[in-house]
């Protein structure tokens, strides 16, 4: 089966992060992936395992984008690195490095479950002025930024993508 994009505007972009250990909250990974990709948004994660491919699995099987940004370098292959639903793997080779890229790039970032990547995601999120949705999420709180915008499931993360998308949408 061949996937067709068509991009006729700058695409929102949408981070989800969050452990690459199996997780009791791959499937609401997947379930946030695929809205993604049902909005037309492309979905960012850290392109491997865990959260980060079950979200990668919702976005590829709802038709969507799927941009990874990897630790490794091409030529030193990691485990589970990119996992099988990117479409545009990044190789940074910056390992926990490439954390910025992930927090500033998305327009929005909702953070799973996991452990001391995903907080560092979130605080460079939250330094950044990037929205942070926090389902099952480390607690982060820094003096003079906005807070983590804490949802208890799935379906309230993703009304919070889809209004403060909305927001940055008729900011224009």
């Amino acid at each position: 089966m061949e996937t067709r994009i068509s991009v006729s505007r700058k695409p929102w972009i949408v981070g989800v992060m969050g452990s690459r250990e199996e997780s009791a909250d791959e499937a609401g990974a997947r379930r946030l992936g695929q809205a993604v990709a049902e909005r037309g948004h492309v979905l960012l994660t850290g392109g491997g395992t865990g959260i980060m491919r079950a979200a990668s699995e919702g976005a590829h099987g709802a038709g969507g984008l799927v941009l990874g940004i990897l630790p490794n370098d091409r030529n030193r292959p990691m485990a589970g690195y990119p996992n099988e639903f990117v479409d545009i793997a990044v190789y940074t080779g910056m390992y926990e490095a490439r954390n910025v890229i992930n927090a500033k790039t998305p327009h929005v970032l909702i953070a799973l479950a996991g452990g001391s990547g995903t907080l560092s995601e979130i605080a460079l999120a939250l330094r950044a002025g990037t929205p942070v949705i926090g389902l099952n999420c480390p607690e982060v709180t820094l003096s003079g930024a906005d807070p983590v915008l804490r949802v208890g499931s799935v379906e309230e993360a993703i009304t919070e993508m889809d209004r403060i998308i909305g927001k940055l949408r008729n900011k224009g």
